[in-house]
């Protein structure tokens, strides 16, 4: 039930958790942040121009081609 009311009255702390869950997606460039959104041209990684909104055609590439890239990669990537 709670989770119901913080969609229909929205408050700071649970924007605050959508906006962290879209800045970490992006920081692992996990889910449709693996790809360069062709809309608002910004690379991988970075999160689009819209605020706390993937684009479609973003998502779309990134359905095309899902890259399937895991914690463990990304951090033997950085030590090497």
């Amino acid at each position: 039930m709670i989770s119901l009311l913080t969609a229909v009255i929205p408050s700071p702390a649970a924007d605050a958790a959508h906006d962290a869950a879209h800045a970490t997606a992006a920081r692992f460039r996990q889910g449709a942040y693996s790809v360069p959104c062709p809309e608002c041209h910004v690379p991988a990684g970075v999160l689009c121009l819209a605020r706390r909104d993937v684009h479609t055609a973003r998502r779309n590439a990134y359905r095309q081609n899902p890259e399937t890239t895991g914690f463990v990669p990304l951090l033997v990537a950085r030590v090497r």
